[in-house]
């Protein structure tokens, strides 16, 4: 979706909510860093879109939170969230950038993306999607809980609080182990379970499509082996799992 606004001249910049912008940025200091330049490529880092612009301005950082989309030219890239009202009201139209024949729009309801120029990209760990095993590895250094070494931006990109379970569940781990404690086996398994399940509900449309999400409720059983679903805060985000096949 983002690279139909690729190639195109800027004109203005319209920011409403100024809570919106990261950083200390107001709506006049985007408009003159942005206004007569183009998008010119369009990238990710885990939850990070980045919007490169010409004759070496800045990276635009657009950060979606659970209930953002991006709108170019009045069409969305996802059509629905799961923790976001299906309506498009205006007053949830939070940033826009603005070209003579159309417009990049952030539509966010509950306000938990922002939008930042030059954002720390150095900042953030591998991208999920194309981390290495060794990476990974690296990654899961440490005592703390196997969920949340995954949830950790800055040793794995991309990685939010359903993609964990959803990624955990597939790879029959428990999110409550000490990262450092998965064996040679256990490090594979999870490996190429992650990367395939990023990619999987990429192509679905987002992470509340996985496999787990209609049974991550009160009362839910594993889709796998019908067990009760176990339910607890790991990582400072509740976490559901399967106490059978999650070992």
């Amino acid at each position: 979706m983002a690279d139909a606004a690729l190639h195109r001249r800027i004109v203005g910049v319209h920011a409403p909510d100024a809570w919106y912008l990261k950083g200390g940025l107001d709506a006049d200091a985007v408009a003159a860093a942005l206004v007569g330049r183009r998008f010119v490529a369009a990238r990710r880092i885990g939850k990070l879109l980045l919007l490169d612009t010409s004759c070496g301005g800045p990276v635009v950082g657009l950060r979606f939170g659970m209930t953002g989309r991006l709108v170019v030219d009045g069409r969305a890239g996802v059509d629905r969230l799961l923790y976001a009202s299906g309506l498009d009201a205006p007053a949830w139209e939070r940033f826009s950038v603005l070209f003579a024949d159309g417009a990049l729009v952030m539509r966010d309801p509950r306000r938990l993306g922002g939008v930042r120029l030059d954002p720390a990209e150095e900042a953030l760990g591998p991208d999920a999607l194309d981390i290495t095993l060794s990476r990974l590895r690296a990654a899961l250094a440490g005592e703390a809980p196997l969920k949340a070494r995954l949830l950790d931006q800055s040793r794995l990109a991309g990685i939010g609080n359903l993609l964990a379970d959803e990624t955990l569940w597939r790879a029959g781990l428990d999110p409550r182990r000490p990262a450092m404690s998965l064996d040679a086996a256990e490090s594979r398994r999870l490996h190429r379970h992650l990367v395939a399940t990023v990619r999987s509900l990429i192509e679905r449309g987002g992470s509340h499509t996985g496999d787990l999400m209609a049974a991550r409720r009160p009362g839910g059983t594993c889709p796998r082996d019908a067990a009760p679903l176990a339910r607890a805060t790991v990582g400072g985000r509740t976490t559901w799992w399967c106490p059978v096949h999650q070992q």
